[in-house]
């Protein structure tokens, strides 16, 4: 039905010629954008309405429990909620304030940018479920595993003390809404994550497309062959200051892995861009000092890679 009503709009609506390269990428980005579209809304709305549900409270008491279960609470926690890197810091602030140990909040900072609704949805939906799964199964332990070695390295000296003058996390106010309530909950956050991210869509299809038949695949597999072993290091770290959407880096990712980029390769700079960026360590330095935002960035940066390098290994039985 979809590419059914992408070739009417390309090929007679608009009148291209469906034999041209630009026909074929105007085809691919409606096609493409309507799916997204359309899954996202569906999937954001019935996990909208499941988080509703989560009892806040008894969360904040698991996680301060420390020790890894409060990190694979809190990484889990991070998964469902829809945040990039920089929205991820109030609450990171909100569990410190809390008392939930630092190593734990460091598994919610990692893993919530890494892994949310959107992003999933938008992997199974291009990259397919198996490997979705794999790498929602290598971020969560990302997250776990930065969170634990950063909580065992007593760290808190490197925390700014004046961050406890900002404001607490809200209280659970789920608890008093009645069905309708949590419906319209899931309503207005679809509208809001389709708000702050159709623009990341729509750039990061329509990049997609014009890599897709504008770049030929012998050029990817030349700077395949001249980066080598060092393809993985070096996607993260570009990864780094292309700071964007999730929403947008997804289509890309895609087409890289169909032009033959290796598929650990591709997920490595994907992971980067969202889990790690510069305008999260200009936030981040309210709250803590160089050296533990130093340590932060490289730990993840490492967890990333040996996960690229990990999902490359795998990629043939995937």
């Amino acid at each position: 039905m979809l590419l059914r009503i992408a070739d009417w709009l390309s090929f007679d609506l608009f009148g291209l010629d469906p034999s041209t390269r630009l026909a074929a990428a105007v085809q691919f980005f409606i096609y493409d954008s309507l799916k997204i579209f359309l899954l996202l809304a569906g999937m954001i709305f019935l996990i909208g309405v499941a988080r509703t549900y989560l009892p806040m409270g008894k969360l904040r008491s698991w996680m301060g429990r420390g020790g890894i279960w409060g990190n694979v609470i809190a990484a889990l926690f991070g998964a469902v909620t829809p945040f990039c890197s920089c929205s991820s810091i109030p609450l990171f602030i909100g569990f410190l304030k809390a008392g939930v140990p630092l190593g734990v909040c460091f598994s919610f900072l990692v893993t919530s940018p890494v892994l949310n609704e959107y992003l999933v949805i938008l992997m199974a939906a291009e990259f397919g479920i198996s490997i979705t799964m794999v790498y929602v199964l290598g971020g969560l332990a990302i997250g776990v595993s930065a969170g634990v070695f950063l909580g065992r390295s007593n760290l808190e000296k490197y925390l700014d003390p004046d961050f406890m003058q900002m404001p607490e996390m809200e209280e659970d106010g789920f608890a008093k809404l009645n069905l309708s309530g949590r419906l319209k909950y899931a309503v207005a956050e679809v509208l809001s994550v389709l708000r702050s991210i159709w623009i990341w869509v729509l750039i990061g299809v329509g990049f997609g497309a014009f890599l897709h038949n504008y770049v030929p695949r012998e050029m990817i597999h030349s700077w395949m062959e001249s980066t080598g072993i060092f393809s993985v290091p070096l996607a993260t770290i570009l990864g780094v200051p292309l700071y964007g959407s999730c929403a947008a880096i997804v289509p890309v990712a895609v087409v890289l892995f169909e032009k033959g980029i290796p598929l650990g390769t591709a997920l490595a700079f994907m992971m980067a861009m969202a889990a790690l960026s510069l305008p999260e360590a200009i936030l981040l330095r309210r709250i803590m000092r160089l050296p533990l935002i130093a340590l932060f960035f490289g730990i993840t940066a490492f967890a990333i890679m040996l996960t690229g390098y990990l999902l490359n290994i795998l990629q043939p039985f995937l």
